[in-house]
């Protein structure tokens, strides 16, 4: 067996013992860890699959879209439409019914949430057309546009959405293996994808759309496949979070989520994946630590009432800082891989 051959088992078995290690870990966690401990993990994980799919369009193919929410909002209320009894849609459509066949529509967790991904994928590829007419600023906007008009429509389609109501006492069906599995599962297929002959296609386009298109790539098709793959994923991190909080209503799906994850990517590195787990952990764990800034403080004399909102102040502060002192964020466009990590450690060896 070659050194190359060598070096590849002992790279697969390292990647088999942290998978190894992190079930270990999850089974801990789930047998010993408090409520509250969980659902911040649960929340990350979401996020990492919310992020990891986010940067395939935004930091691979270059498109600046801003309509993740769309695709989340999509996926969480068709997964919770079909994982609620008839007998509860009956009760929670209180002012306008709940047309048929939704009514009596009921199926398991699993199908219902790849169904939710299905048709945010769907919602992606009828997007693509108008969407990607135009570029850079204009599709920001497009895209902006077309998150703000399902949360509209969610707001106003009472018998399908239950309007501002929202839909209550969803099955709680998210916990940890559900959660950091498609996490996983997201992070597994975004990277292979992006390793194929299809990524570098999307990373040429990123470089230079024109150039692209002059080697002969179809540009339309490599953003439209980017774009629904991601929309997939962002729909079934919808389905896992409307089964975790139980409760999902129109105001969920702002533009605050497609900021909070426009923050995860550029901190960690647009294009990278490592980054952008590193960043959903961080930032969903700062988020939780910074509840303190928007509480009433006594310094010394001085009384500070409490500020709502002030966390997302110091995530724009963060924002800006990191654009003015570390553009390429965390990671760059750099991945974790195993000979880089080996290198790594060789290079800390001579230092030492």
């Amino acid at each position: 067996m070659s050194d190359q051959h060598r070096r590849e088992w002992i790279y697969k078995l390292c990647t088999y013992g942290v998978l190894a290690g992190m079930f270990a870990f999850l089974l801990q966690v789930q047998n010993q860890a408090d409520e509250y401990q969980i659902r911040i993990l649960n929340v990350s994980a979401i996020f990492v699959t919310l992020a990891v799919s986010y940067n395939l369009i935004n930091g691979v193919a270059g498109q600046f879209s801003l309509g993740p929410n769309a695709f989340m909002a999509v996926g969480a209320y068709t997964t919770a439409l079909l994982t609620i009894s008839p007998a509860e849609k009956e009760l929670s459509f209180i002012i306008e019914p709940i047309i048929w066949p939704i009514s009596v529509l009921h199926l398991p967790f699993l199908p219902s949430l790849l169904i939710g991904g299905v048709f945010a994928a769907l919602m992606g590829f009828v997007m693509a057309f108008p969407v990607f007419r135009v570029r850079g600023d204009y599709l920001a906007i497009v895209t902006l546009g077309f998150g703000e008009v399902v949360r509209v429509v969610a707001n106003n389609a009472q018998s399908i959405t239950n309007g501002p109501l929202g839909l209550k006492g969803l099955p709680e069906y998210t916990n940890l293996w559900w959660s950091c599995g498609v996490a996983v599962f997201t992070v597994f297929c975004v990277t292979r994808l992006v390793k194929s002959s299809f990524g570098r296609a999307m990373q040429a386009i990123r470089e230079d759309e024109v150039a692209a298109a002059a080697m002969g790539i179809n540009v339309f098709r490599h953003k439209m496949l980017a774009f629904v793959v991601h929309a997939f994923f962002a729909g079934m991190a919808g389905g896992l979070m409307a089964h975790l909080i139980t409760t999902i209503s129109p105001t969920l799906f702002s533009f605050f989520l497609t900021f909070n994850l426009l923050v995860i990517i550029v901190i960690g590195g647009l294009g990278s994946m490592t980054g952008s787990i590193i960043a959903a952990v961080i930032i969903t764990y700062a988020g939780e630590w910074l509840r303190a800034v928007e509480e009433p403080m006594a310094i010394g004399p001085l009384n500070i009432p409490g500020i709502p909102g002030m966390r997302m102040v110091v995530f724009s502060i963060m924002l800006i800082l990191v654009m003015i002192f570390a553009r390429q964020g965390l990671m760059g466009r750099r991945e974790f891989s195993w000979e880089w990590f080996c290198g790594f450690l060789k290079i800390g060896k001579r230092r030492g």
